[in-house]
C-alpha cells in the first residue's frame, strides 16, 4: 500500500513572504504536491484563486480531499511544460504569482511502490506521471552504452559515470532498486562509497530526471511565465540541484538585464529591455534549523523576482 501524500514544504515562510500575496489575485502553484505551499498561499486570499497543477494523480487526488472546502482552488492534472495550453483552456491571462518547487515529494521519494528510493526494494520505475509508459525500466534496460553514460554524467554529475553505465549493460536485466544500488557500488572504490553520504545519489537522481524529462522546456517554461505575471506580480522557484538552478538563473538573469549585445559591442542592437527585478540577488537557503529538522532542505535554493 502506498504512502499517504505527505509532503513537508520548504521554506515555506520564504516562499509566502517572497510572493508578496494580494488578497484578490491570481497564483499558480505549478507542482502542488502535497499542498503545503498552497494552503499557505490560499490562507492570504479572499477574492482571489490559486491554480494547482500537478502531473501526478495521487497529488490532484489528494489535494482534492485536503482542499474540498476551498472553492477559490482550481486542481488540474498537467505538466507545467504545457502550461500556455493550460492557461488558455483555463481562460486565465495574467497571473500575480507563480510559485515552481522543483524537488520530488516525499510521497514519491517514501512510496515503496513507485521506486524512487534505493531505501527499498522495488521494481524500478520513477514515474511521477504513472500514466506514461516510459519509466526507468526502460532507461536502464535499453539505453546505449554512450547514451546511458551522457545521461549519468550530465544529470548525475557522476564522475564514474562510464563505469557506472557499463556495468549496468553487463548486468542486464536489472529490475529493481536493489539491484541498481549493488551495480552502483560495484562500479566504484570501496573509499569513494564510504565516503559519500549515498553512493547512489548522483545516478538515481540522472535517470529520475531522465525519465519524468525533469529539465525539459523549463527555461522556456519560465521564460513564458514571466510574459504572464501582472506588474508587481512575483515568481518563486524552489531548486534542488545545480542542474536546474543553474536554468533558473540564467532565466532570471535575462529578464534582468537591459541589453544583451556581446560584450565589447559599443552601441546596443538588441533593442533588449529588462522586465523583472531580482528580489534576492543570491539564492535563499533554509535555516540551518530547518535543515536539522527537514534534511531535504540541505540542498534547497530560491530564487525570486518581480515583474516590472
Amino acid at each position: 500500500m502506498e504512502t499517504e501524500f505527505k509532503h513537508i514544504p520548504i521554506m515555506l515562510k520564504e516562499v509566502t513572504s517572497g510572493l508578496n500575496i494580494r488578497p484578490d489575485g491570481i497564483y499558480l502553484d505549478c507542482t502542488i504536491g502535497g499542498g503545503g505551499h498552497s494552503e499557505e498561499i490560499l490562507k492570504h486570499l479572499t477574492t482571489g484563486k490559486l491554480i494547482g497543477i500537478d502531473k501526478d494523480q495521487d497529488a490532484i487526488d489528494a489535494c482534492k480531499q485536503r482542499f474540498k472546502d476551498k472553492s477559490n482552488l482550481i486542481l488540474y492534472k498537467g505538466d507545467f511544460k504545457n502550461i500556455e495550453s493550460i492557461l488558455k483552456e483555463l481562460k486565465i491571462d495574467k497571473l500575480d504569482g507563480v510559485l515552481m518547487d522543483l524537488g520530488v515529494s516525499s510521497h514519491q521519494i517514501d512510496s515503496k511502490e513507485r521506486g524512487f528510493s534505493f531505501r527499498f526494494d522495488a521494481p524500478l520505475d520513477m514515474r511521477m506521471d504513472k500514466s506514461q509508459p516510459f519509466s526507468a525500466l526502460d532507461v536502464v534496460n535499453k539505453y546505449s552504452l554512450n547514451h546511458l553514460t551522457r545521461i549519468i554524467r550530465e544529470y548525475g554529475e557522476e564522475s564514474y559515470a562510464h563505469s557506472i553505465a557499463l556495468n549496468i549493460i553487463k548486468n542486464r536485466p536489472v529490475n529493481t532498486t536493489k539491484q541498481l544500488a549493488q551495480i552502483i557500488e560495484n562500479s566504484m572504490p570501496k573509499k569513494v562509497v564510504f565516503s559519500r553520504n549515498g553512493a547512489h545519489k548522483k545516478t538515481f537522481q540522472a535517470i529520475r530526471i531522465e525519465v519524468n524529462g525533469e529539465l525539459d522546456k523549463l527555461f522556456e517554461t519560465i521564460m513564458f511565465l514571466i510574459t504572464k505575471l501582472n506588474k508587481g506580480g512575483r515568481m518563486a522557484i524552489l531548486t534542488f540541484h545545480s542542474l536546474e538552478d543553474r536554468i533558473v538563473k540564467n532565466a532570471y538573469k535575462i529578464n534582468a538585464t537591459d541589453c544583451l549585445c556581446p560584450p565589447g559591442t559599443p552601441i546596443c542592437i538588441c533593442g533588449h529591455k529588462k522586465s523583472v527585478k531580482l528580489i534576492n540577488k543570491k539564492p535563499i537557503v533554509a535555516s540551518s534549523e530547518e535543515q536539522k529538522e527537514n534534511p531535504r532542505s540541505t540542498s534547497a535554493k530560491l530564487r525570486i523576482l518581480e515583474k516590472l
